[in-house]
């Protein structure tokens, strides 16, 4: 974790309460349940319903070159919206993709050779970039670690 997250969850006068509900309220956009690849190419109109009872319409193109991106047997383990994850832990300017099929496709898009495992981490162009070309299939979702909290840190 970097000085700066450290010294903003550091701070004295934030009650962990207080910040578990912040994040909450930023994470309301994210949906009640994800749904696979296979499931939204197969829907007429494709999308999910947000925690805030939002529906997101997802781009049949922006399915398309998700598809086009793994084989077909992955289809039904890819989850969408794809989550970036951002996170003070990470530092500034980073972010995470979580799955390790979901990785596969993030670093298809957007050309990356790194080792994939069970995430990756992409930096704030790629970011842009990625959100650029999947703007209706990609979600922010914000994430701090509440047990380094406790921990006193």
């Amino acid at each position: 974790m970097t000085g700066q997250a450290k010294q903003w969850i550091q701070m004295p006068n934030i009650d962990n309460k207080i910040l578990i509900k912040t994040i909450q309220n930023l994470n309301q956009h994210l949906p009640a349940k994800r749904r696979s690849l296979a499931e939204l190419l197969e829907d007429s109109r494709p999308g999910v319903k947000g925690k805030d009872n939002t529906f997101y319409a997802m781009d049949r193109p922006e399915l398309e070159l998700i598809a086009e991106s793994i084989p077909r047997f992955l289809w039904p383990r890819l989850k969408l919206p794809m989550l970036i994850e951002m996170s003070p832990d990470l530092g500034s300017g980073s972010a995470r993709i979580q799955g390790e099929v979901e990785s596969e496709a993030v670093s298809k898009i957007l050309d990356l050779k790194r080792d994939r495992g069970g995430f990756l981490i992409i930096y704030m162009p790629e970011v842009r970039d990625l959100r650029r070309k999947l703007p209706t299939t990609t979600q922010y979702a914000f994430v701090a670690s509440i047990r380094d909290l406790d921990e006193g840190i």
